[in-house]
């Protein structure tokens, strides 16, 4: 590559603005329903789902675990549950993300955790 070609290049890399970085923070779920639960996080700001790909977290009967995702500073992530098996009995969004809800979501903050509690 010649001196102007290496110039040029340089400079067109330093015009083009970097992607945005992603940001990580967890979700802390417990279970405190009678049977086991699947959770799914939905972004209000962009069609995103964690855990995607047709997936969801399970939560078996008293269980509680962190999950950590890659979110955009500043983004409103809400959760859906429902009882494994019976998308009838729903918390936050629901399992299509179509259930009105006061305090099913969370703001993204860089190594934050938020606390979701699922039960009666």
């Amino acid at each position: 590559m010649n001196a102007n070609a290496l110039l040029a290049a340089c400079l067109l890399a330093a015009l083009v603005p970097a992607a945005a970085q992603a940001d990580e923070m967890a979700f802390f779920m417990k279970n405190g329903a009678s049977r086991a639960v699947v959770v799914e996080l939905h972004s209000r700001e962009r069609d995103h789902v964690w855990p995607g790909d047709g997936q969801v977290y399970l939560l078996e009967k008293g269980e509680s675990k962190s999950v950590p995702i890659a979110c955009e500073a500043g983004e409103n992530i809400c959760y859906g549950a429902w009882l494994n098996g019976d998308d009838r009995t729903v918390w936050g969004v629901g399992p299509d993300n179509d259930h009105p809800c006061d305090d099913c979501c969370y703001i993204c903050a860089p190594k934050t955790t938020a606390e979701i509690d699922i039960g009666p």
